[in-house]
């Protein structure tokens, strides 16, 4: 069963059939920018971007906000239509499922009709509501949706497919084609079949709307009319994004400016947005313009959005203190730049940041990676892998203001991977010359300048990890490994340098090295594209003539089997307690416990706001215990139970408390545990029902007692000693069945 997080007005909850995808404890940083669609309910704008909807209330100016973190199924929002009478509105998605939303909860739709062996694209181009029914316009056709009983009528299949539909009070459908403008009765009995259908005018249609009448557009002309006559608008436009009938009005939406005309055709005013838009929106005579990179824009020029990165793609996050900054960049299956030409995202602990740097950057954008200084927090340094001299290199901002760009040639081949802070605040980047070295650049901050120093052979680098004293840098591609570099904490002298590359003689399962973490024993957890391998005491293994690396086994039916064998390993995260977060290419997300042979959690796109299962980086704030998932497709955030963990107790929570059953069925969850907390649970006359031993900071109990029954409800105390017994704590929880 699921709780639903209602949308709009009543926030109450349903239980419907379904997956858990969201809970209090998820959150997005998803980009609100890209305004897709606007509608209006009762004083409230509503709002359909990429990844979530808003709502802005216009007199008091509150925003909220509805993504897959809180009620939605999916992100990729494609289309969006909502009817203020009966309160329904429908999301459309790129993958072709859709979110029916009413005010008792949310309804998600995967069986939308398809032809017998489509391969086509599935995403929902456009919907369109009139009472109980709405007309669903999609790469294969069109389909009736009747919203009271949340299931398809009729569905008809187009040869070229359908852009835009809409439907009529006397329940006509008219779709805009590559092949003019059709229509049909949806209570007539061959509306299924396409050859049945009346063409009412040829071209290549895109945008069509209805109310008081109907206009449709080509991509530079609009035509207006009652259904069987129009006429066109004497206006020519250059690109037409939208067209939208209101009971007045009818709106149009041209690339970066709006024309508002009666119903007659005659102008009334126009628009300049200076920048790209989506569409707009006339609410009590005010215009509010759907934007593609600012939100919702008032007549003033005000951007109404909630605040959020500049655009979903992300690729990398580093966080210090209240800091975010996410990097955009990324690479193929070679190893190859994805020029997505973005920059990075910077949140300075009160407003997320885009810098204008990139908006008016020339050349290719490739920012695989950007990390903040620990002691310098209004400095951020970036690295931009690109093929192009003077473009590529590492770049330094202060106050997200250029300030110097180094090693910039690069004769073809420069790739940088990756940059790092050690504990002493020394900054390494990782790098590959000529396809043909692997090795690093070391930043002096005296001279402002950098170093390279070449290692070992190798053609390409992933972002490295510095810790006690010792680099270590992935390689990715063949040939590659792990280089553990120990500069011995003295990072400029280098005639004491020591190294050790690991490959398959080291028993890794691939010589493609993706990731790399340190765990809380000292130990080394090494992703690769074919499986995971850990190296225990690595100051040590660098001198061994043949270090071997173990894989994790686990029990499988009474058979020991590798975890994660022949899986590309994307990231690896260990928390305060030791616990490790590993994200697998396509296989979401599994919390492990220390030693890795027990799944503690699995988070993947189905069950959880994940927006994909490939999850590029994942981040522990220790502060917090929040874990950052960053996806191509945009950020999500789950609040974790461990914090900073040491040999004493923290603040110790107990949650939820009191446990009543008819509200939850869950285990009650205890944070804020020593590395290692004995735990004893009594009743109110002292009698011992259960007892555990937790390590990492956290423990959950099922509310059973030592005979696996529930105890009875009452107050129970939960008395709890750190390993040496210098620490004590307790607690109490009530229980009502």
């Amino acid at each position: 069963m699921k709780k639903i997080i209602l949308f709009l007005f009543c926030v109450s909850a349903l239980n419907l059939s379904s997956q858990i995808i969201s809970s209090s404890k998820w959150t997005d940083l998803f980009s609100y920018n890209n305004v897709l669609s606007i509608r209006e309910d009762n004083g409230k704008l509503i709002a359909a971007t990429e990844n979530g909807i808003f709502y802005y209330t216009l007199q008091s100016g509150e925003l909220k906000k509805l993504s897959k973190a809180n009620g939605l199924h999916e992100v990729k929002i494609s289309a969006f239509d909502y009817n203020p009478e009966t309160k329904i509105g429908l999301v459309g998605y790129k993958n072709g499922s859709m979110d029916v939303i009413t005010p008792e909860g949310i309804t998600y739709v995967v069986d939308i009709p398809i032809a017998t062996g489509y391969s086509g694209d599935k995403k929902i181009n456009h919907i369109s509501i009139n009472g109980n029914l709405a007309v669903i316009s999609v790469g294969y056709g069109v389909s009736i949706f009747k919203l009271d009983k949340k299931e398809f009528a009729e569905t008809c299949f187009f040869p070229s497919g359908v852009r835009e539909a809409i439907i009529t009070k006397d329940k006509i459908v008219y779709a805009t084609t590559s092949q003019g403008l059709k229509s049909k009765g949806t209570e007539e009995k061959d509306f299924p079949i396409y050859d049945k259908w009346k063409t009412i005018t040829g071209g290549n249609l895109t945008q069509i709307s209805n109310g008081n009448l109907i206009a449709y557009a080509t991509l530079t002309q609009v035509y207006y009319g009652t259904g069987t006559a129009f006429t066109p608008i004497t206006q020519s436009f250059s690109s037409i994004q939208d067209v939208l009938v209101t009971a007045q009005n009818i709106i149009v939406t041209d690339s970066h400016k709006v024309y508002i005309y009666d119903l007659s055709g005659n102008i009334i005013k126009t628009y300049e947005a200076n920048e790209n838009l989506n569409t707009a929106f006339l609410s009590n005579s005010k215009l509010y313009k759907g934007s593609k990179l600012s939100g919702i824009l008032n007549e003033e020029g005000d951007k109404i959005k909630p605040d959020g990165p500049y655009n979903n793609t992300s690729y990398k996050i580093n966080i210090q203190g209240e800091q975010i900054v996410i990097s955009t960049g990324g690479r193929d299956a070679y190893n190859s730049p994805t020029y997505r030409n973005l920059g990075y995202y910077h949140f300075d602990g009160s407003t997320w940041n885009y810098p204008d740097f990139f908006k008016n950057f020339s050349g290719p954008l490739n920012v695989l990676d950007v990390v903040i200084n620990p002691v310098k927090p209004d400095e951020i340094f970036f690295v931009n892998q690109t093929f192009v001299d003077n473009n590529m290199g590492i770049y330094r901002m202060k106050n997200n203001e250029f300030v110097k760009n180094y090693e910039t040639v690069g004769t073809l081949y420069n790739r940088i991977g990756g940059l790092t802070f050690d504990e002493n605040n020394q900054l390494f980047v990782s790098r590959a010359k000529d396809d043909v070295l692997i090795g690093f650049y070391l930043y002096n901050a005296s001279a402002d300048a950098f170093s390279s120093i070449n290692v070992v052979s190798g053609t390409s680098v992933q972002k490295p990890l510095a810790n006690s004293g010792i680099l270590y840098i992935p390689a990715p591609r063949t040939n590659g490994g792990l280089l553990m570099y120990d500069y011995k904490n003295t990072a400029t002298t280098l005639s004491d340098d020591r190294f050790k590359i690991l490959k398959k003689n080291n028993n890794l399962p691939t010589e493609r090295v993706v990731s790399v973490a340190l765990d809380k024993n000292g130990d080394v957890w090494i992703g690769t594209q074919g499986g995971l391998r850990i190296l225990q005491n690595p100051s040590a293994a660098i001198d061994e003539d043949n270090p071997q690396a173990d894989p994790i086994i686990i029990e499988e039916n009474g058979v020991g089997e590798e975890l994660f064998r022949d899986s590309h390993v994307l990231q690896i995260e260990v928390d305060q307690g030791n616990q490790k977060w590993v994200s697998i290419d396509d296989g979401g997300v599994f919390y492990l416990s220390s030693n890795g042979e027990q799944t503690l959690k699995q988070f993947t796109r189905a069950n959880s706001p994940l927006p994909t299962n490939s999850v590029t980086d994942i981040k522990v704030d220790s502060k917090t215990g929040k874990v950052y998932f960053v996806t191509l497709d945009g950020v999500v955030v789950y609040q974790g139970d461990v914090l900073e963990v040491t040999e004493n107790f923290g603040d110790v929570l107990v949650y939820p408390n009191p446990v009543i059953y008819a509200q939850y069925k869950g285990n009650v969850r205890i944070r804020g545990l020593a590395a290692k907390t004995n735990i004893r649970i009594t009743d109110a006359a002292g009698n011992l029902v259960h007892q555990a031993i937790a390590r990492g900071g956290s423990y959950e109990w099922n509310l059973a007692n030592n005979r696996g029954v529930r105890v009875a409800s009452g107050i129970y105390f939960v008395l709890m000693t750190n390993e040496d017994g210098t620490d004590t704590s307790t607690a109490k929880i009530a229980v009502v069945n």
